[in-house]
């Protein structure tokens, strides 16, 4: 038998029958055998012979297991195994290239792979990842450098880290890396470790991991090419979408987020996601710094938006999709709603909570947070992904994914303000129409009907001295005595509106005001007719509604004897500011929105020298009046009445604790907030104080006060066609005393219960409410027994008979409600 080298030399020179025999005899076996993991590689170079056609069995292999529905991984798992084989690494791994926060990272996908370990062994749950940052370690430098490393010995390699094997408690002795590419950038890294049999990879090693390198860009680039083209798919249906449902909804910001979002929900591949609306205001009321001020709450110390708004969301919507869909719409969410406990983080947070968050049992586990940005660079809100589907992290594309729609949202957020801007155009447009026709300045004869000073003084005001003219106002005003202007039970209706007018400057004089603030005669009398001409002449809410309020603040201070704790200025502003009370109103979307526009109106007054008056007043005297009137007007939005009713209560009690009364005055007196709120419970007993008046004004009152809002009512069914609530419906008009029961208990009972234990002097107004309550729980118990009557008669009657006869509740001066 001829050794080695003559059969080499025989096979040498007879290729066809080498190539016969191999076909023959050795290539089914071998490439079987090398496929299955049937052969201890010993001699890599028993190999060379049959490398080609080992490849291009490979490459078949591949491109049927790309062509399939498998996953990328089990592909290129199998072109790991092979490079383990061929090279005799003692393990081969693959970590996946992303960005997270701005910052590039590596992540295990395939780990630890052996020649014949199995996939399930290898594939890295997402949940157990073993994340590190491109500067750390020589497989992140090959991500960085973007160039292949070879290391014989990895203690001598500076960019060596230890990080993976303390976790894996394996020692690293040597290893290639390689990047895969995609044009500039990487996607990858693989790595093989330890030469089993050697000290460092061999020249020929470096060569067929490189060789196989290439095999898996292949396999990572067909699957890269799919992911980024779903990214650009996923991405451009969302825009699209959006953008159809945005432009649907002009007029609400929430139903124009909400329905961009869930038309969106398919795109997005998240267990659920959430959208928090922000609060839009910079700077609190000043009733919301009371309770601050006064130390029964703590000043806000969390975290502010850019422009330097407290983060608070009025309002969530969350979209549950891991299960059956389901939408839920939380006002005021607290602050361990499932939403926000995470913090809402910038971007992903991993890793979760340990506990279930709802009552479902659903857990946290990555979250994507990316902020709603209007054009004006103002945070409107945050929308919040949670829990990738595939159970992977958010990463940079799902950012592009989620950026271009909330993006696209905050500069959708431009059609609803632009929407918003023209209707406040128009509204104001109409509102300066109705000021011309209703607002117009009081005339000199307006004046002179008044003060008269022509035909007393034979001169015009401007040419009258100014101490003739008090004179001579004072002589032509009623005597306040004499129209019971100090008295709780004063009434209007004896008097004519001008008498009103005059009664008005009656209480400026009684104060003491007029004469040291130099108010000039002419200036006082043509504000006060201007202050009566700012009013509509409508059923309950005009002149003499406004007046009542402004005469009731009068008493309250003289004959309530709350006086003492104001100054005559606070006092002159209070007076003056419950006359400018109810001014024509508008239709302003706001806070308080009938009240700003008075407050507005009444400002507009004080820029006119001709009707300013306190023109005479220094700089910090005038803004003192300024806010309070802003503090007296806004604080007749019942809405703020209850928002401050503790807050007056806890002073009530503190001063009932305090025995000398130049105590009781000096803790109010000396406290400026204590002042406001106080004040401001004022203003609300003197918009309320109809309700204490005698029987026969309050229940005149009241169906002056039902009519206006019926006739509001019968627009809301015919114009809006809309049903008004029951208060504005005249079909309920049989519940008017019912309803006053309400509003006496709900309402107005507290505001004079407390003023009453304030101050003894202001318990007529609280026996006048509880005379009025009784009588009309008269009423309204005649009412209930008259239906029970009907329904026992219509019990008892089979059919065919005639109702009984209508009932008449009450009548006053030719009105009257008919059951």
């Amino acid at each position: 038998m001829g050794d080695k080298d003559t059969v080499e030399k025989f096979l040498d020179n007879n290729p066809q029958f080498a190539m016969e025999y191999y076909d023959k005899k050795v290539k089914a076996d071998v490439i079987t055998a090398a496929f299955n993991n049937q052969i201890q590689v010993q001699d890599p170079t028993s190999y060379k012979d049959v490398t080609c056609i080992q490849e291009a069995e490979f490459m078949f292999e591949l491109l049927k297991e790309i062509q399939g529905t498998n996953p990328m991984e089990k592909a290129l798992h199998k072109i790991l195994q092979r490079i383990a084989l061929l090279i005799q690494a003692d393990r081969c791994s693959y970590f996946g290239y992303r960005a997270r926060n701005g910052t590039p990272e590596l992540s295990t996908i395939l780990f630890d792979v052996t020649h014949n370990s199995k996939y399930e062994s290898n594939i890295v749950n997402p949940n157990v990842e073993i994340v590190f940052p491109t500067d750390m370690g020589i497989v992140g430098f090959t991500a960085h450098s973007k160039k292949p490393q070879v290391v014989a010995d990895v203690k001598k390699n500076s960019h060596f880290s230890d990080f993976v094997d303390k976790q894996t408690k394996y020692t690293t002795k040597c290893m290639l890396t390689a990047p895969v590419m995609t044009e500039k950038e990487p996607i990858g890294v693989i790595m093989a470790l330890n030469k089993q049999g050697a000290e460092e990879f061999s020249k020929s090693d470096q060569e067929l991991f490189m060789k196989y390198v290439n095999f898996a860009s292949v396999v990572l680039l067909q699957a890269y090419t799919a992911y980024m083209w779903d990214i650009e798919s996923r991405r451009s249906q969302v825009l699209l979408w959006s953008a159809s449902k945005v432009f649907e909804e002009l007029t609400d910001i929430e139903r124009q987020f909400h329905k961009a979002l869930y038309t969106v929900r398919t795109y997005i591949k998240c267990e659920r996601y959430s959208v928090g609306l922000l609060d839009m205001t910079k700077e609190k009321e000043f009733f919301d710094e009371w309770p601050i001020k006064l130390g029964d709450q703590e000043p806000y110390k969390g975290p502010k938006t850019p422009d330097g708004r407290e983060i608070n969301f009025y309002k969530i919507i969350d979209y549950l999709l891991e299960d059956k869909e389901e939408i839920k719409v939380i006002p005021g969410p607290p602050a361990d709603h499932w939403a926000l406990v995470s913090g809402l983080p910038t971007y992903v947070a991993e890793n979760g909570f340990k506990e279930a968050v709802d009552e479902t049992g659903w857990m946290v586990k990555n979250v994507l947070s990316l902020p709603i940005v209007n054009k004006k660079e103002e945070i409107v809100g945050v929308a919040t992904f949670f829990n990738r589907k595939d159970g992977k992290p958010f990463d940079e594309n799902d950012e592009q994914i989620t950026e271009a729609l909330t993006q696209f949202l905050g500069w959708s957020t431009l059609n609803s303000d632009t929407y918003d801007t023209l209707n406040r155009t128009e509204w104001k447009k109409d509102v300066a129409e109705e000021m011309l026709m209703y607002q117009t300045k009081a005339t000199l004869s307006d004046v002179q009907s008044i003060l008269n000073t022509e035909e007393k003084l034979g001169s015009a005001p401007e040419d009258c001295d100014q101490k003739e003219m008090y004179k001579l106002l004072k002589a032509n005003i009623p005597d306040a005595q004499k129209v019971e202007l100090l008295e709780f039970r004063f009434s209007d209706f004896p008097l004519s509106e001008f008498d009103l007018i005059k009664c008005g400057i009656r209480c400026f004089f009684e104060l003491g005001v007029v004469e040291k603030f130099k108010v000039p005669a002419e200036t006082l009398t043509r504000w006060m007719y201007t202050v009566r001409r700012g009013y509509r002449d409508i059923t309950y809410h005009n002149w003499r509604h406004g007046f009542n309020v402004g005469q009731t603040m009068f008493t309250l201070l003289l004959t309530g004897k709350l006086k003492k704790y104001y100054s005559d200025l606070e006092a002159f502003a209070m007076v003056a500011a419950g006359f400018c009370f109810q001014f024509i109103f508008d239709r302003l979307h706001s806070t308080s929105i009938l009240e700003r526009h008075h407050l507005q109106y009444s400002k507009t007054l004080m820029s006119d020298e001709n009707l300013n008056i306190f023109q005479n007043m220094q700089k910090r005297q005038f803004e003192t009046v300024q806010h309070l009137f802003e503090v007296c007007i806004i604080a007749t939005d019942l809405a703020l009445y209850f928002k401050k009713r503790t807050m007056f209560q806890k002073i009530v009690e503190a001063v009932e604790g305090i025995p000398e009364e130049k105590d009781k005055v000096s803790h109010i007196s000396n406290n400026a907030t204590r002042k406001e709120i106080i004040m401001a419970m004022m203003m609300t007993a003197c918009d309320l104080s109809a309700i204490t008046k005698p029987w026969e004004v309050q229940s005149k009152v009241a169906l002056m006060v039902a009519a206006e809002f019926w006739e509001q009512g019968d627009l809301e069914r015919t114009v809006l066609e809309q049903q008004p609530i029951p208060m504005m419906d005249r079909n309920h008009a049989d519940e008017l005393p019912k309803m006053q029961c309400g509003f006496i208990d709900f309402v107005c009972s507290f505001v004079y219960k407390e003023f009453s234990r304030f101050h003894t002097e202001i318990k007529p107004m609280f026996d006048g409410l509880n005379n009025n309550r009784a009588e009309w729980r008269a009423l309204a118990d005649v009412h209930e027994a008259k239906m029970k009557a009907l329904e026992d008669q219509k019990k008892q009657l089979e059919g065919g008979n005639e109702p009984g006869e209508p009932c008449v509740m009450f009548k006053n001066q030719g009105q009257s409600i008919i059951l």
